[in-house]
């Protein structure tokens, strides 16, 4: 599945841009998650399989499911270290893109962005 991520100070997130998913599974584990579901009008199954830059939080990490995508926050193992990109492997990957809307470049801020995590689950 085609997906967008970015990066703040205690999470990373990443959206899998899949309509109509349904059978939606992720595995987190401590540098890796697994993505999986049925998506689109003819359920096409789609599968990602990511090796994280850094470890995550795999028991702190949630995803949520809409009807256009499914969004995942990873929490991050060591809070207020930026990653650079989403993966171990500096390769590019075709399915992967940087969500601008969403980037900011966190690195000199304060600690207002604490509270997205919290809205995030709500």
């Amino acid at each position: 599945a085609t997906a967008k991520w970015y990066d703040r100070r205690d999470s990373v997130y990443i959206e899998f841009c899949v309509a109509d998913s349904k059978d939606v599974k992720i595995t987190f584990e401590k540098a890796k998650f697994v993505f999986s579901c049925l998506g689109g009008t003819d359920q096409v199954k789609h599968t990602n399989e990511v090796d994280l830059f850094e470890a995550i939080d795999k028991n702190e990490s949630i995803h949520k499911r809409t009807d256009r995508s499914v969004l995942c926050c990873l929490r991050k193992a060591e809070p207020g270290k930026a990653w650079p990109r989403l993966t171990k492997e500096k390769a590019k990957l075709t399915w992967l893109s940087v969500d601008f809307n969403n980037w900011k470049d966190w690195e000199g801020d304060s600690d207002e962005e604490l509270g997205n995590f919290d809205r995030f689950s709500e």
